[in-house]
């Protein structure tokens, strides 16, 4: 199979496409595949570090402040799409898969008018509007919540699930004594973001003295920028503050409850494992899609969803104390959010990609 994948921005588009990208390789060895991202955002640094062929084309998204700078998105909008068709024209895929970003819109618009077989992936509860505009020309759109089914064709959509979540599983669990914690005590682990936010350090630091003789621990990842400030506080000695914490899956798998945010990457881990979480969304998202994405994990029973405004240190303290001393609960929400969390999710993507390889072959 010849495949090229694009996804650009964040992790949050770039994983699932390289869970994609992993699956087709390890489903069909001898495929090509060529990444096409952006060319000043992580994944042109991070996708040729990988080995991955890459090609980088220059786009911006659109400037929702000032409309004047628009002129010149569209001129690079423009330009992208050309530079795409010659990529194409040289590479010649069986298809072309899109997995989010602004990036995706000027590769699958070309590749649609090359007449190539094309795929895209909604990571997000609300599609983004590359996805929103792609969706009417895309031969296959897959899904990671159910909720999204009702902003696309029905006869185009199918749900599998977040790609990342089916690489969770092979992940080895690791014991909480192997990171330096408690193995006999609750753990609760607080993180907002990999980069950390500046709105939640301050809430979270009048926190942390709240934990003082708590008969769970915590342990809070601050981001890089924001573990010095920290210093300033005084911790409990059940409460650890890392600024990273590499292996966070491997111990995911023995936390017992996350206060997170709503990013699809993380609603697809703690879905996988089918953690209780507690998820306070970016406020400063498009769409405000990480509200709607706690909002259907809370329908379910499978998180409690507490906004920046509402978040606090009685609130968190209480909501805690709900979840981790009340067993019938923490039972339900457990199996609330392990029943939402697809196993598969990577193969039912790529079985949705062979079966419209397999078309292109017989026409």
């Amino acid at each position: 199979m010849k495949a090229i994948i694009c996804a650009g921005g964040t992790g949050g588009h770039i994983y699932p496409a390289l869970a994609i990208l992993n699956k087709i390789k390890e489903k069909q060895p001898d495929s090509e595949i060529l990444y096409i991202g952006t060319t000043d955002r992580m994944e042109h640094e991070l996708i040729p570090k990988l080995g991955i062929d890459f090609v980088g084309i220059e786009i911006k998204g659109l400037d929702r402040k000032n409309v004047f700078k628009n002129i010149e998105v569209y001129k690079k909008y423009k330009a992208a799409i050309k530079k795409t068709k010659e990529v194409i024209k040289e590479f010649k895929p069986d298809i072309v898969i899109g997995a989010g970003g602004y990036i995706t819109l000027p590769v699958l618009i070309a590749a649609h008018s090359l007449g190539c077989k094309t795929l895209i992936h909604e990571q997000n509860s609300i599609p983004g509007l590359s996805n929103k505009i792609i969706a009417k020309n895309a031969d296959k759109i897959c899904i990671s919540l159910p909720k999204t089914m009702e902003y696309f064709p029905k006869d185009k959509v199918v749900y599998t699930g977040n790609p990342r979540s089916e690489e969770l599983i092979d992940i080895k669990k690791e014991s909480k004594k192997s990171f330096g914690l408690d193995e006999n005590k609750k753990l609760v682990i607080i993180v907002m973001g990999s980069l950390g936010s500046t709105t939640m350090t301050k809430k979270i630091k009048d926190l942390i003295p709240k934990f003082k003789d708590k008969n769970y621990q915590v342990l809070v990842i601050t981001g890089k920028s924001y573990y010095d400030s920290y210093n300033e506080i005084d911790r409990p000695k059940n409460v650890t503050i890392v600024p990273f914490l590499e292996n966070f899956i491997s111990l995911l798998k023995s936390t017992d409850l996350i206060i997170s945010r709503a990013g699809a990457s993380t609603i697809a881990e703690i879905t996988a494992i089918g953690l209780p979480s507690i998820l306070v969304p970016s406020p400063y998202v498009t769409n405000n899609h990480q509200y709607k994405n706690a909002k259907e994990l809370e329908s379910i029973g499978a998180a409690k969803l507490i906004t920046e405004d509402e978040f606090s240190s009685n609130v968190i303290i209480k909501e805690i104390s709900n979840i981790l001393d009340n067993p019938a609960n923490y039972k339900k929400m457990k199996e609330a959010s392990m029943k939402l969390g697809i196993h598969d999710s990577s193969t039912r993507i790529y079985n949705e990609i062979e079966k419209l390889t397999k078309d292109e072959e017989n026409e």
